[in-house]
């Protein structure tokens, strides 16, 4: 059992350092419950509507001045920028929704920090930086994902500073990144106080590229770590660093100096994509208490919602609009805790599709305003309308008004 062995050696670097017994409770409920099952087949063409993801930057490392790994012929910065064109082809074919930007699309030095700061300009709502490692010595082998965290192992530090060196690079770096040091430890110790509140969302595209390196590319799986890596440190969404292989080892070098290698690692880290996308829009876009609830308590926490008298009331002839939030497989408890704060909040159900609004209002400009104020906290909000606490068109409820 692969996935078995990924949490097992991710734990195990979890617990060496981690005092705080809740923190090691949480990674350990993230890593469990979220590891995706991947498979072979090629990637599809079709679209899946209904996307919250929209924006996505990839990230290949390297490039200009800057080679990264080098052996031989083989130069990192190359490898890399292919394997990040196709990926974002791959994306771009099958999700023409989704705008997929790069840090760089050609052969030009990129600074850390402006990569990190493409992707927040855009307002990404995933980063995938994509490398390939190196060891001084030995033949090491095998994939592996990282997150942003502090580094649990010497392993895992030395493929941080070598990432983070990069910076040595750049003019001025001491200031721009506030006198961090590439290559020394006691640097790293401000990754120890990182409260990362997309940790659950990398863990889970990090654990699915993973399955997929081990499925559909047949690589070793070297699981899933953490390590303080610049460039995720400066991005504000989930965001992983990828590396695709080691360029010292013969028979990795040769998979992916290979127009096939390089393909298979690019179908993968998309199908990985495809299958986080998909959860995360089957989860919704934001955080809840998940615990299922009776049908009972549900029936009165229903009922409450609708004598809440800061709701509008509805027109004479029953009409009204509202902003539908979220369509859940499984009903929530319906308090502010579990919708940011959001107090105005009604649910209907059609079979096992809970669909949960905020707010009723006369008017669908109204519930335009509420819309747009809604979005901030809840992607892919919109206006819907009700007739005798039926759905129907927006276009419909305005007609009969």
């Amino acid at each position: 059992m692969q996935n078995n062995a990924n949490i097992s050696i991710f734990v195990t670097e979890t617990r060496n350092d981690m005092n705080n017994r809740k923190q090691y409770i949480l990674i350990l409920f993230l890593l469990t419950g979220y590891f995706i099952t991947g498979n072979a087949a090629e990637p599809p063409n079709q679209q899946v509507p209904g996307s919250s993801i929209r924006t996505i930057v990839i990230d290949p490392g390297h490039g200009g001045k800057d080679p990264g790994a080098v052996y031989g012929k083989a130069r990192e910065k190359e490898i890399v920028l292919d394997i990040a064109l196709k990926l974002g082809n791959y994306i771009k074919n099958a999700f023409p929704e989704v705008n997929v930007i790069y840090t760089r699309n050609r052969d030009v030095f990129v600074p850390l920090f402006q990569r990190a700061a493409i992707a927040n300009k855009n307002d990404a709502d995933l980063f995938i930086s994509i490398h390939v490692n190196a060891v001084e010595r030995g033949m090491v082998q095998g994939t592996e994902t990282y997150i942003l965290g502090q580094h649990r192992t010497k392993d895992n530090l030395e493929v941080a500073k070598k990432e983070n060196s990069v910076i040595l690079l750049e003019d001025d770096y001491h200031i721009t990144y506030e006198g961090f040091d590439p290559n020394s430890p006691e640097s790293y110790i401000m990754f120890e106080l990182v409260q990362d509140e997309y940790l659950e969302q990398s863990v889970m595209l990090a654990s699915a590229v993973q399955d997929q390196f081990r499925e559909r590319a047949k690589r070793i799986d070297r699981s899933v770590k953490q390590a303080g890596f610049l460039v995720l440190r400066q991005t504000t969404m989930p965001g992983i660093l990828v590396e695709t292989g080691f360029i010292n080892h013969p028979a990795e070098r040769e998979f992916l100096m290979s127009e096939s290698g390089r393909d298979y690692l690019a179908s993968a880290i998309f199908r990985a994509f495809k299958d986080y996308k998909k959860k995360v829009e089957a989860r919704s876009s934001f955080n809840m208490v998940t615990e299922s609830i009776s049908d009972e308590s549900l029936s009165s926490s229903n009922n409450n919602s609708h004598k809440n008298k800061n709701l509008s009331q509805p027109t004479e002839n029953n009409i009204f609009f509202s902003v539908q939030i979220a369509s859940l497989s499984n009903p929530v408890e319906i308090n502010a805790t579990n919708f940011k704060g959001e107090s105005e909040i009604f649910m209907q159900n059609q079979g096992q599709v809970y669909r949960y609004f905020s707010g009723r209002f006369k008017s669908v400009q109204h519930a335009r305003k509420e819309q747009k104020r809604l979005q901030n906290k809840f992607n892919g909000a919109f206006v819907v309308a009700f007739v005798n606490n039926e759905l129907v068109s927006v276009q419909t409820a305005t007609q009969n008004l």
